[in-house]
């Protein structure tokens, strides 16, 4: 990731933007933004959190991870319990713990769609692989890394992964993964969308040239929209944080929203205002600081 220039000091007030209303939601990103960099939630940010909820404030974990890689926040859901996952393919009921969560709602990528985006990019982008993200499986190529929190069930091309007799054929699938060795990050971004179009949502979240696919339409953004909406929640009574591409739309839609320290220069240029790096507790100085105006 590209470093951004001096940040501001955790001991400094974050850049604040005026709330048009009082926040009624947290919604916040967690790699990068809530989590440290060595994937904890801090003490300090446990407690925002939980003073969040306790004055009536709703968290919304929102983020591109999918769910069975909760389990780093799973312990610090309240009353709700609810995340937005997989950049806004799924809302999850983390209430039952990990590995026993409950999808609430799923908003797919048609294997259509997906098999149209696969063959778009490599004909745009020679030497990318694949990996598909379904509800409860995943499979990738055999050319896609081995991650160590993976265990693929299928190793085979993309094309067979997505065939209608494919293994988990009738299982949601949630968002394709697409890698290039060689690409810069930000510019395989804007060749994958300019040669997929409108057939699916194209962001990225990772520092590598790493892309992630969902359907049209789909993204952390649209999916707290409707989340907020089944709640009588406005955008100017939310508060977003977030720290990459993926969060851009999010920290639009928002009536408030802050950018990490870390943030990607997209990012900053979306949000309204700005904290400190994420292994500051970048959200948790905004979150002290709006429960304390409430007083």
């Amino acid at each position: 990731m590209r470093e951004n220039g001096p940040v501001t000091s955790a001991t400094r007030q974050p850049e604040t933007p005026a709330a048009a209303l009082p926040p009624r939601l947290i919604a916040t990103d967690l790699d990068g933004t809530l989590l440290r960099d060595d994937k904890s939630v801090s003490e300090r940010t446990v407690a925002a959190l939980a003073a969040a909820e306790e004055a009536g404030i709703e968290v919304f974990f929102v983020t591109g991870r999918p769910a069975r890689w909760m389990d780093v926040v799973s312990d610090h859901v309240h009353g709700h319990g609810l995340a937005i996952c997989g950049n806004g393919a799924a809302v999850v009921d983390l209430h039952g713990g990990p590995g026993a969560h409950r999808f609430v709602k799923v908003r797919e990528l048609a294997r259509e769609n997906a098999l149209d985006a696969v063959r778009l990019l490599r004909e745009a982008a020679p030497g990318t692989v694949f990996a598909v993200e379904q509800t409860y499986g995943f499979y990738q190529e055999p050319a896609y890394p081995k991650l160590h929190m993976e265990i693929p069930d299928t190793l085979a091309p993309a094309e067979q992964l997505l065939a209608p007799d494919a293994p988990g054929a009738g299982e949601p699938v949630l968002k394709i993964l697409a890698l290039h060795h060689e690409l810069d990050p930000d510019a395989f971004l804007t060749v994958a969308r300019r040669a997929v179009g409108d057939r699916a949502t194209i962001t990225r979240s990772s520092p590598s040239a790493l892309l992630e696919i969902s359907g049209p339409g789909v993204s952390k953004a649209s999916t707290l929209e409707l989340c907020c909406a089944e709640r009588g929640i406005s955008p100017e009574e939310v508060v977003a944080f977030g720290d990459m591409p993926n969060d851009v739309e999010m920290l639009t839609w928002a009536g408030t929203s802050y950018a990490m320290g870390n943030a990607h220069p997209a990012v900053i240029a979306a949000a309204s205002g700005r904290t400190v790096a994420n292994n500051e507790d970048g959200v948790a100085v905004v979150i002290e600081k709006i429960l304390a105006e409430r007083l």
